[in-house]
């Protein structure tokens, strides 16, 4: 267990907090590059800092403070001109970088005035890449927007699902260096919630863990597990998935890998983003615009009682696990076990990359070479849980691709 001092410390991520400085470091999705198609303006909330994201005349888009210097009016009404976003109560243009542009009425009262160049909004620096728009808050120089591979893949199709989950970032990572829940959460829970829903599909007789291990490499921590009737030659035991440090997991299989990125919007809820690549079959369209989805959230009425309807998948599972266990939850209380080592290894990697930063240097996964950032291969099992012995479920009960606008379309080009 940890101690109040130490659960506060790990999930804790306004600005001037030990793990918010740390989280500060890295580039953060904070939208689909869709949903500015329809609405070139969205509320923002990431690492405690409320903020209007929005793509102006020229295709940029731009990240700034959500009310107006002026008098306070919302951004989120701002007008998207060629440099910037203006605010429509008195015609303030701001440009990306937060200075203010013009201020029509004080420059036709006196020409000379040099009041804009006094005035600036929070601003922060932003990129797309994949169809996703990323945000930096840390100090500058900004480090480099990392080119994971799945991000620059080609022939490939992609979609992009979210939810914004009421509970602490670090719960839901933590889950990612839990392999033994797989087999409950997954198996036995799932066959559960079939009874409980009057269905008749279920996974068959689960399968047990025989062994998980855990090592470090250069990008995070790499899980591995053997299975009951498995070997050390299966690549689940000699492959297995990377947790990449601080906040993304990748999971699936090399034919159709999938990022789970975890976004901490402030201490109580995540932005939870699944980022999937599909191979795209001969003949297949490349995609003009990556699809955005939602996922949506299961959660509990006042006397515990979930939604069952919504937790016949990996993903609905999952989030129940977590928000169950509060908006943060308390360590103080936990008995951690044999099947807790990897969660151990992660906050002790948390604690050494927050000394890190302490003593003025960058933590792992900050990327200032271009040379090292053109696409960053990681290695995954041709075929997850490649054995077979974790039972496949009914059709499209994997998790967030039971939402997902692309399957159907690969699905149907397959056959």
């Amino acid at each position: 267990m940890l101690s109040q001092e130490e659960n506060e410390q790990l999930t804790k991520v306004g600005r001037g907090t030990p793990m918010g400085d740390l989280l500060r470091r890295y580039w953060y999705p904070i939208a689909a590059s869709s949903e500015l198609i329809e609405k070139p303006t969205k509320a923002v909330r990431i690492l405690g800092e409320d903020l209007v994201l929005y793509r102006d005349k020229q295709g940029r888009p731009g990240l700034i403070g959500p009310q107006c210097a002026h008098r306070r009016m919302s951004m989120m009404l701002g007008i998207p001109e060629k440099e910037g976003l203006r605010c429509p109560y008195h015609g303030w243009l701001y440009g990306r970088d937060g200075k203010c542009l013009e201020q029509p009425y004080e420059t036709a009262e006196d020409p000379s005035s040099t009041f804009k160049d006094r005035i600036r909004m929070p601003a922060y620096p932003v990129q797309e890449l994949g169809g996703l728009v990323f945000a930096y808050l840390g100090p500058e120089p900004a480090p480099l927007l990392p080119r994971w591979e799945l991000f620059v893949r080609d022939g490939v199709l992609r979609d992009i699902g979210a939810a914004i989950v009421p509970c602490n970032w670090l719960q839901i990572m933590e889950n990612s260096l839990d392999p033994v829940h797989v087999e409950w959460l997954h198996q036995h829970f799932f066959n559960y919630v079939q009874e409980r829903l009057g269905r008749t599909e279920f996974k068959g007789q689960p399968v047990s863990h025989k062994m998980i291990n855990f090592r470090e490499f250069e990008h995070g921590i790499i899980k591995t597990r053997m299975l009951e009737g498995e070997t050390e030659e299966n690549e689940d035991w000699q492959v297995g998935h990377p947790v990449l440090f601080p906040n993304i997991l990748l999971s699936g299989s090399t034919q159709r890998p999938t990022f789970q990125i975890r976004v901490p919007i402030d201490d109580t809820n995540t932005l939870h983003l699944w980022y999937t690549c599909y191979q795209r079959a001969a003949g297949m369209a490349p995609q003009e615009v990556i699809p955005f989805y939602k996922v949506p959230v299961p959660g509990v009425d006042a006397t515990g009682e979930p939604d069952w309807s919504l937790l016949d998948n990996n993903s609905g599972e999952d989030i129940i696990a977590w928000v169950t266990q509060g908006g943060v939850a308390d360590r103080t209380k936990e008995a951690l076990g044999l099947s807790d080592k990897g969660i151990i290894l992660f906050r002790r990697q948390l604690k050494e990359q927050m000394e890190k930063i302490q003593a003025g240097q960058d933590p792992i996964n900050v990327f200032r070479d271009p040379a090292k950032n053109v696409s960053i291969k990681l290695r995954l099992e041709d075929a997850k849980l490649n054995s077979g012995s974790f039972r496949a479920g009914p059709r499209r009960q994997g998790g967030a691709t039971k939402y997902s606008p692309v399957l159907d379309q690969v699905e149907r080009a397959a056959k």
